[in-house]
């Protein structure tokens, strides 16, 4: 039998008669990434709201599926948008050690080339400034002379970092984009696609969970300037919690909200949602628009926890080893969005490598649940063994190669 070894939530094309007609067109996004998102097995019977946004997606970032969109490969102009790959990059740099948020930064002259119609957080050049204040000004104040000294010091120059910026794009998935700078000023050579943010967003709360909590800080104050922070639902809605707005002439008014509300029926789990809106014409529309999604996906389905991490699902006999049955089960919790009222029916399905033969690693793939309901197969997902099982010594070798050839036998 064969197996995938991706890790990945996988979705055959089967599942497409569960799309509605009338959904068809308006949710046909197909990311595909690794660890992070995968395209929607089955879609609600209530349409998705309308929209004012040229392009946009909805994201189930629990359990890694997109649940709607439109336009979603669509090439857009991110604006600001760009300093959430800024900050992935920064936020890579902080967690490895390569700089630490105490450290004191030295701006360059570059910073005084930001304009004064352009969002600051009113750093000098050559004047001391912490990695701390520099992250929070990017992130709460959107401040472009922020995000030049934080490039310039985890990238040695600004050319330099713009290249890791693209180089660390491609490793993530997005296929539509480029990067020409850290802040996201108009250029022909700097773009992206809805589909594309979305998979930086949930790979940026994924990656640094120590660190996302600063897209929810509603104002910083640096030399003595106080700034809110820009996206308005951090105050209409307690459950939202990021992550970022943009706006220039060309791109029109554009945020990714990121909500996190508790997971019905459990205790310990709750649901991340996040929503891409590009190219709205109104500051107004941006923010309602990303309200009526996120409620959209909170109303119209339902996630469903189908094991926590390392729950055992099974113990298989092992051959060859230095113990008879090895647990199986999974390594972190997971979970399938479904349409509401839907979660009932779907049904796991375990197929295992038979036999098991050791040595077994820690973690190694031993089988993969199929997730089953109306006798379609909505996703699967890798099963791993839950313990490591040394290999045995000859005399067992050697009687289980004769188990084995006896059962091949019959």
């Amino acid at each position: 039998m064969r197996f995938s070894t991706s890790g990945r939530t996988s979705f055959p094309s089967s599942v497409a008669s569960f799309v509605s007609p009338t959904l068809a067109r308006a949710v046909t996004l197909g990311i595909v990434l690794p660890a992070t998102l995968a395209a929607s097995t089955a879609f609600a019977q209530v349409p998705p709201p309308a929209v004012n946004a040229r392009s946009w997606v909805l994201v189930d970032a629990t359990s890694n599926q997109v649940l709607a969109s439109g336009n979603a490969d669509e090439r857009v102009e991110p604006a600001s948008l760009t300093k959430l790959m800024t900050a992935y990059l920064v936020f890579e740099a902080l967690q490895t050690k390569k700089i630490n948020m105490d450290q004191t930064v030295m701006p360059s002259e570059a910073v005084r080339r930001v304009r004064t119609d352009e969002s600051r957080m009113f750093i000098e050049a050559n004047k001391p400034v912490t990695v701390h204040d520099l992250v929070y000004g990017m992130i709460v104040q959107s401040g472009n002379d922020a995000a030049i000294a934080l490039a310039e010091l985890v990238g040695g120059s600004e050319s330099q970092f713009v290249n890791m910026m693209n180089t660390e794009a491609q490793r993530l998935g997005m296929k539509h984009t480029h990067f020409a700078d850290v802040n996201g000023m108009p250029d022909p050579q700097h773009y992206t696609t809805a589909g594309d943010l979305a998979i930086l967003s949930a790979r940026l709360i994924r990656d640094f969970p120590d660190y996302y909590n600063i897209f929810s800080v509603k104002e910083f104050t640096y030399n003595k300037i106080k700034q809110p922070n820009r996206n308005r639902l951090l105050w209409i809605d307690p459950t939202v919690d990021g992550l970022k707005t943009g706006h220039t002439q060309a791109a029109g008014y554009c945020l990714i909200a990121s909500a996190k509300r508790s997971l019905p029926g459990t205790t310990d789990a709750s649901r991340r949602l996040v929503s891409v809106m590009m190219g709205e014409t109104k500051e107004h529309d941006r923010v309602q628009d990303s309200l009526k999604m996120l409620n959209y996906g909170y109303s119209a389905y339902d996630t469903v926890r189908l094991y926590k991490a390392n729950q055992v699902v099974g113990t298989p006999r092992v051959y060859k080893g230095a113990q008879d049955t090895v647990q199986i089960g999974v390594k972190s919790d997971q979970y399938i969005t479904v349409p509401k009222g839907m979660g009932d029916k779907v049904k796991p399905q375990i197929e295992q490598i038979d036999p098991l033969i050791a040595p077994l690693a820690n973690g190694q793939q031993v089988g993969t649940v199929k997730l089953v309901a109306d006798g379609k197969v909505l996703a699967q997902f890798p099963v791993v063994a839950l313990q490591a099982v040394p290999q045995a010594g000859v005399v067992g070798r050697v009687w289980d190669s004769l188990m084995l050839m006896f059962n091949k036998k019959k």
